[in-house]
């Protein structure tokens, strides 16, 4: 009966040890999921933030274009006002009478 009571033993210890194992690998794996988690959610941040740098870039570079625009435009009327006034009404009919057409 002994034996019997050993390999009882031997196969409670055993499942112990198992158990602990499991456990202990079901901590590390939580442990790189949290840690993985964490990564990622850095790595998209360092991106946002990258791609908000760049559009605050594009943004700032169609204001100064912009702004060049004006003022050749404003010089170009300055120089040439009856020019200027003519290219405008040309404009104007051409828009009206394509939307006149819709």
């Amino acid at each position: 009966m002994s034996r019997m009571s050993d390999t009882a033993n031997d196969i409670s210890n055993a499942a112990e040890q198992v158990k602990g194992d499991i456990a202990e690998k079901a901590g590390q794996i939580g442990h790189n999921l949290r840690e993985m988690g964490s990564q990622a959610r850095s790595a998209a941040t360092h991106k946002y933030e990258e791609l908000r740098d760049s559009a605050s870039e594009y943004y700032e570079h169609g204001k100064d274009r912009a702004r060049e625009w004006e003022h050749s435009l404003e010089q170009y009327v300055q120089e040439k006002p009856l020019q200027a006034v003519l290219i405008a009404a040309g404009i104007g009919v051409v828009l009206g009478l394509l939307w006149k057409r819709h």
